[in-house]
């Protein structure tokens, strides 16, 4: 196996010591000349789920439309599962192995603008998830009475752990259909509808009529009962459809009226629930829960908050399941707008996040919202940061969830008007609706929106660990103040209070002086913008 040593430089500085990356991640992780030839248009996922035996077995049919000529294909699959073979117009074909990269060699000529498919079959025991949703793979469970209760999980680790795929972020299928047999007397629920079921055989075809991230695809087998409700939003009649534990139904009839409210309160902040057509559910699962597209996941044991606990410490996070609202709200932030890389994963975490907040402040107010965003800054490590490394499958600090919420809550603070920030994030969600992107794209939308040069903002909070030091001196009337610990040209509209009156300063790197009014017998800072301050 080779190894590849990465310098990882942002032009505001250099990690200290170089980290070792190995070919595979480099193979899943960059668009390799043997991905970027061909643009996924359909899949065909079909597989039998034995959990008896922890087996799977099936095939994936892989529909791509031929953007440049060439001859060999990369599709992606996770040992211990292995390609049993791989054919297009019935012939079988060669495929070169390197560990979880297989390289399939064509022979038919492929032409530019041809629509084409392989079909590659597979089986074996699939990576059992140690602490899904973490560390992902198969979740084999029992429920409370001895039925089989299975569910996949696979974000970071990549969905090539159970099913083969091109399994990198950029390109997303534009549909797909989910066949899953389950075992007598189960049902198995995955994305988008429900479009048919083989009784004599007990398959679930599922099929998704919206692009979708390959992490996102998902198998959840149980002994389900199912209730749903419809939803009269932004764009018509939304069908919510919910899947529970046949014990759990009651309780989940009560609980699940956040669902709702979740809807309501992002599809104001952000648009349109963007998959009307592939409906939205909530599925109980043996793990806390997931954002899979249209079939969120979930695993909170029916408690308010994260496992009953407030993530924030100030009380408002009880006011809600965590759960519900933050894996729902990546159907916006990661499942609408995804990201091409996994070192940009702060776009679904730090938006999604912030999402908690903005649930609080539709329905309990922007005090709740502020104290809430507030409250969860105590647990910002700046360990490292938020960007990670690209073309290698890396991803950033956890500081992508806490932090992002921040320094999202803190461009609300600059742009100072709430209908305006509304605008922004819908349309964040209009311009890039089911497209996936980078962090310099969203850093350049939302800096025009707010005609501001938001790049050192950016850097500093993204691509360092620094927090902005507001350096302050008062003498007399007269107040001196100034940034430190920032990056060259770093500068920020903070909003500060003398004698409980609001005056607005943009404090760089340079000292800078004037004469305030009033007595200035007290002086603080607005504590919804994230930094910190030394008199």
């Amino acid at each position: 196996m080779n190894k590849l040593l990465v310098a990882f430089t942002l032009g505001i500085f250099t990690f200290s010591q170089a980290q070792t990356f190995t070919e595979q991640d480099t193979l899943r992780g960059s668009i390799t000349p043997e991905r970027e030839w061909w643009d996924l248009n359909y899949y065909h996922l079909d597989i039998d789920v034995n959990p008896d035996d922890k087996f799977i077995n099936g095939s994936n049919t892989i529909r791509y439309k031929v953007l440049k000529p060439q001859q060999v294909l990369q599709v992606d699959l996770q040992q211990p599962l292995r390609i049993e073979k791989v054919t297009q117009d019935g012939v079988e074909l060669e495929v070169t192995h390197n560990i979880n990269a297989h390289f399939i060699q064509l022979m038919k000529p492929q032409q530019v603008g041809d629509f084409n498919e392989v079909v590659v079959t597979y089986s074996g025991h699939p990576k059992e998830a140690v602490r899904a949703p973490w560390d992902g793979g198969f979740s084999w469970k029992k429920d409370a009475n001895g039925n089989d209760f299975v569910a996949t999980s696979c974000q970071g680790l990549g969905a090539s752990v159970w099913w083969p795929n091109k399994d990198h972020m950029y390109d997303e299928v534009d549909s797909m259909l989910i066949s899953v047999k389950a075992p007598k007397g189960l049902m198995n629920v995955s994305n988008g509808r429900l479009r048919s079921v083989d009784k004599e055989t007990n398959t679930y075809n599922w099929f998704v009529s919206n692009p979708i991230n390959n992490y996102g695809v998902n198998v959840n087998i149980g002994d389900y009962a199912h209730f749903d409700e419809t939803y009269q939003g932004e764009k018509g009649t939304l069908d919510m459809d919910y899947y529970v534990l046949k014990d759990n139904l009651e309780k989940a009839k009560v609980h699940f009226k956040d669902a709702p409210k979740m809807m309501q309160a992002f599809e104001y902040w952000f648009g349109p629930y963007p998959f009307y057509e592939d409906s939205f559910k909530l599925v109980e699962v043996p793990y806390l829960g997931m954002e899979h597209q249209s079939s969120v996941t979930y695993g909170n044991q029916y408690q308010k908050g994260y496992l009953g606990t407030d993530l924030s410490g100030t009380g408002w996070g009880l006011k809600f399941d965590f759960i519900i609202i933050h894996e729902a709200g990546h159907e916006w932030f990661a499942n609408n707008i995804t990201y091409k890389d996994a070192a940009d994963m702060w776009i679904h975490e730090g938006f999604t996040c912030y999402s908690e907040s903005l649930f609080l402040d539709y329905h309990y107010g922007t005090e709740a919202a502020n104290a809430y965003v507030q409250g969860i800054r105590n647990n910002i490590k700046n360990d490292k940061p938020i960007i990670g490394i690209y073309n290698v499958n890396h991803e950033g600090s956890s500081d992508m969830y806490y932090k992002g919420s921040n320094i999202l809550h803190t461009l609300r603070q600059v742009v100072n008007d709430d209908r305006k920030w509304r605008t922004i994030l819908r349309g964040l969600n209009s311009e890039f609706y089911h497209k996936t992107v980078t962090t310099d794209e969203i850093e350049k939308v939302i800096g025009i929106e707010m005609n501001r040069d938001l790049k050192p903002f950016f850097d500093q909070y993204l691509r360092t660990t620094k927090i902005p030091v507001f350096e302050y001196k008062v003498k007399g009337k007269k107040l001196s103040y100034r940034f430190t610990n920032t990056v060259e040209k770093f500068t920020l509209p903070i909003k500060v209070y003398v004698d409980d009156t609001p005056v607005w300063l943009e404090p760089s790197n340079e000292w800078q002086s004037e004469k305030m009014k009033g007595k200035f017998k007290t002086f603080n800072v607005d504590p919804n913008f994230y930094i910190e301050t030394n008199h």
